[in-house]
């Protein structure tokens, strides 16, 4: 399945995309939440009311273009960021390939969705690219055993950990939080598919188009801890609870280490897309 948030005159609905259109779960369903994130926490028992949707619609049925998509998951409890998750993009950065996950975070405020713009802040002049496989958990976990990891994600979606390296690589410290989360650069979307719909999350093509130009391209086949060892790995420090996203790492060809390096400006057009997943794309704009 594909869930998505829609943007509509009443509100930020969940909804189901189905044959190139959406369906309001709740308004068809009244007995679940409008949020997905809600959603997300009844559990495996939505799965199957769900799939069964689109035999009972009633209304309403919103079309692919005029209605918009906000985050499929908006109000994310927790943003979880893995750095050098890719053998290839360690080797461009200059580091050595890291024997357990490095984490970093974003705040929610640097959620967005679809379409919106990715705002550059005036305070950066080096604002780069990163084009990430996003895994969104759809159960309360802690301490789980890496071979039960698959039971804990909801599914998958795509994310764009934009990157201010001024920040993150220049001040005093290394302040890889300031530098990743000025708001708007966590853009995620277009939808929430479900892990039933993406049996191997380490054979999917990833690629990141600035301009229409390739800048990225990979497979997560590159990723040196999985999708299980990261869920894993993380629950050993925090609770996992539905809704949190863990970024899990991007491919080379980031702009900082092209020679000369590549950053954003305002009038960009970024679009990431991953296999199964769909296409994410954000325009970029100055910051007012």
């Amino acid at each position: 399945m594909r869930i998505v948030t829609l943007q509509t005159e009443s509100g930020l609905r969940a909804g189901l995309e189905w044959n190139g259109r959406y369906l309001d779960i709740a308004t068809n369903l009244s007995h679940l939440p409008s949020s997905v994130r809600e959603l997300l926490r009844l559990g495996e028992v939505v799965h199957a009311q769900l799939q069964q949707l689109p035999e009972r619609i009633e209304k309403p049925i919103y079309e692919r273009g005029p209605i918009r998509l906000a985050a499929p998951i908006p109000d994310p409890p927790k943003v979880i960021c893995v750095g050098l998750n890719y053998k290839d993009h360690a080797a461009e950065s200059g580091a050595a390939i890291p024997a357990e996950p490095v984490l970093f975070s974003k705040f929610s405020s640097a959620v967005i969705g679809p379409e919106e713009p990715i705002r550059l802040p005036k305070v950066s002049k080096e604002v780069d690219y990163e084009a990430e496989l996003v895994i969104v958990i759809g159960k309360r976990g802690r301490y789980i055993a890496e071979q039960e990891a698959r039971q804990y994600i909801a599914g998958y979606t795509i994310g764009h950990d934009v990157s201010a390296r001024d920040w993150q690589l220049r001040k005093p410290g290394g302040q890889w939080l300031a530098g990743k989360t000025f708001d708007t650069f966590a853009p995620i979307g277009p939808a929430l598919v479900t892990r039933d719909e993406i049996p191997d999350p380490h054979q999917l093509h990833i690629e990141l188009r600035l301009n229409g130009q390739v800048m990225q391209r990979s497979n997560t086949n590159q990723m040196i801890f999985s999708v299980d060892k990261l869920v894993s790995y993380i629950s050993q420090v925090v609770t996992l609870e539905p809704g949190d996203l863990i970024f899990t790492g991007t491919p080379p060809g980031v702009g900082f280490a092209r020679k000369p390096p590549v950053f954003l400006k305002p009038g960009d057009v970024v679009e990431i897309e991953i296999e199964r997943i769909g296409i994410l794309r954000n325009p970029v704009m100055a910051e007012d």
